[in-house]
């Protein structure tokens, strides 16, 4: 039978029942969020450098550089080629989403944080679907170390309550004037 492959069908190039040529498209897609979050985080940090909320992102800031490196290795492993031009645009999205208005023309707004940790609570999510999906593979694919893959989805969850509680603390300073009056 030579017609086109059907729905849920793997591909030619599959190893494992998973289709390579998909997979290397998903996971360049994750590579090139993982560079825009990794930026993000890391202007983050800077910005808020000495404060309680610079204090807590800085580990979490490291943690998503490994991340990245992480996702880089486990392409390597598969043979998935890093498709530059992806990780470029991530890298572009990233600085071209930092002159968003905030409301303020000069100095950083208020919603600029909260903004940013929003950002940040996304990527932190798409970055626990990449983890979770390669560990379902990681059952037909011995190259995937599912131990790895656990110990980084746990990791994106702790990643995930710090900032879901510093956003939370930036939305009460953001749109609450009483809350920003007391500041």
């Amino acid at each position: 039978m030579n017609g086109p492959a059907q729905p849920g069908t793997p591909g030619p190039e599959s190893t494992g029942g998973t289709d390579m040529k998909l997979l290397g498209v998903y996971l360049n897609d994750h590579l090139a969020g993982a560079t825009a979050g990794a930026q993000r985080i890391g202007h983050l940090a800077r910005t808020m450098r000495g404060s309680a909320l610079g204090r807590a992102l800085g580990p979490v800031a490291a943690e998503i550089d490994e991340d990245r490196a992480t996702l880089l290795a486990i392409m390597r492993n598969l043979g998935v080629p890093v498709r530059h031009y992806k990780v470029w645009a991530g890298w572009a999205a990233e600085k071209a989403a930092r002159l968003k208005g905030n409301g303020r023309l000069v100095r950083r707004s208020p919603l600029s944080t909260l903004l940013e940790l929003e950002a940040l609570r996304l990527g932190v999510e798409g970055k626990a679907a990449v983890w979770s999906t390669l560990r379902r593979l990681a059952s037909t694919d011995e190259r995937l170390d599912a131990a790895l893959l656990d110990t980084l989805l746990d990791r994106a969850a702790r990643q995930q309550d710090t900032v879901e509680e510093w956003r939370g603390r930036a939305a009460e300073a953001a749109l609450r004037p009483t809350a920003r009056a007391a500041a």
